[in-house]
């Protein structure tokens, strides 16, 4: 039997993040909606990661919710490190990126959400952030890209 934290099926982000010249994109799982009014996100981030030293050094970014045609982005978002792997020239060169609100975004995402940064906490081998919305862009209609289904394409074990 699984362990009760991957009961559940979660739906699999991507968070687009820049800080001058350096861009980046990765897979995000732990996220939640903490509060509706004002609209805010907790999005945790993993410790040694680009992602998280833009994030840190440019506090508002993307949050993008992936379809469930994406899960063969896994590889190359989840996989491969922003530090030695050049992800926005990759998604690029394969048509696969447009720009919303100065950032690189997945042209087939369901969603895009402009989060800004509030404040941050140590959270292990994740820094967690709580976000404001500064705004949001439905992209599409189609079905959420989910832990399941990458479970059931055996690209994830968990």
């Amino acid at each position: 039997m699984k362990k009760p934290w991957n009961r559940i099926d979660l739906p699999v982000y991507s968070v687009s993040s820049s800080s001058g010249e350096t861009k980046n994109m990765h897979i995000c799982t732990y996220v939640s909606a903490v509060s509706m009014d004002p609209k805010r996100f907790m999005v945790a981030l993993f410790k040694g990661s680009l992602t998280l030293d833009l994030v840190q050094a440019s506090p508002t970014f993307v949050l993008q919710l992936m379809s469930a045609e994406q899960y063969r982005l896994l590889a190359l978002l989840g996989r491969k490190s922003g530090r030695n792997t050049d992800k926005i020239a990759s998604l690029t060169k394969r048509k696969l990126t447009a720009e919303w609100q100065g950032f690189v975004v997945l042209l087939e995402a369901l969603a895009w959400m402009e989060l800004e940064v509030i404040s941050q906490t140590d959270a292990g081998d994740h820094v967690m952030m709580l976000c404001d919305m500064k705004g949001f862009k439905n992209v599409r209609d189609g079905d959420p890209l989910t832990l399941d289904i990458l479970r059931s394409k055996k690209l994830i074990r968990i």
